[in-house]
């Protein structure tokens, strides 16, 4: 019996994101010019820090700007940095999903990780927390290992749902048995999937779906962490 564990990254394992880290790691080391953050990212970002805002919305403007400032550089000169993201930032996670990882070790389970972060940066984590196998959003690059601009993007819930069902078939993977964790819409498809989904820290726009998604409500788990309380609560919690 093939059982496996679906970790989205972002919001779910990391507390925060991977891509907003390197940029901000890029900015840091003067590759991209600071105030590119200042004039086209900062403020989508006080708005979804403050609950005003949709996180898709300031992903999408982050990931455009992210590409745009990423094009011709070549991936040998940023591996320094990427590696400073993962050793300063990487063991930034949830006590929760950090347990979970755990015993999902201890069980034998297959530990994916399915992220809409850099697929460079996601390899990274996936070897510092021992998962079999990743995907993020990848990057081309050209044959002198440049940064070509052009992006198979991981953030949205369909082409993570066409990743996992590749992982289903390749891994001839049993999903009434396996998990599945996410934390936005983006993870929708992952965790509808999979017999045993938890979402961790949902946004409001999961919480929606999930409210009115009666099946995925039914069998959801939801978990909330708050500095080093875990909160526990089945799907189908009201709110506002």
């Amino acid at each position: 019996m093939n059982i496996a564990a679906f970790f989205d990254i972002d919001g779910t394992v990391y507390r925060g994101s991977l891509m907003i880290e390197h940029f901000r790691k890029l900015m840091k080391y003067e590759v991209i010019e600071p105030n590119i953050w200042y004039n086209k990212i900062n403020d989508l970002y006080v708005r979804w820090k403050n609950r005003q805002g949709d996180y898709d919305d300031f992903m999408e403007e982050l990931a455009q700007a992210y590409i745009e400032n990423l094009t011709n550089l070549n991936l040998n000169h940023i591996e320094f940095i990427s590696d400073q993201v993962i050793n300063l930032k990487g063991d930034a996670i949830y006590k929760y999903s950090r347990s979970r990882i755990q015993w999902h070790k201890e069980m034998g389970h297959r530990i994916i990780f399915v992220s809409g972060s850099p697929d460079f940066l996601v390899r990274k984590m996936a070897q510092k927390y021992g998962a079999d196998d990743y995907i993020g959003s990848g990057y081309i690059i050209d044959e002198n290992g440049n940064f070509t601009g052009k992006v198979n993007k991981m953030w949205d819930s369909e082409n993570k749902n066409k990743a996992i069902k590749n992982f289903i078939t390749q891994y001839q993977i049993n999903v009434a048995k396996s998990y599945s964790y996410g934390d936005t819409n983006g993870d929708y498809s992952m965790l509808k999937l999979m017999g045993n989904p938890t979402a961790i820290n949902p946004s409001h726009e999961l919480m929606k779906i999930i409210k009115d998604d009666v099946t995925l409500r039914e069998k959801i788990d939801i978990i909330i962490e708050r500095k080093d309380v875990i909160y526990h609560v089945k799907g189908n919690v009201e709110f506002e």
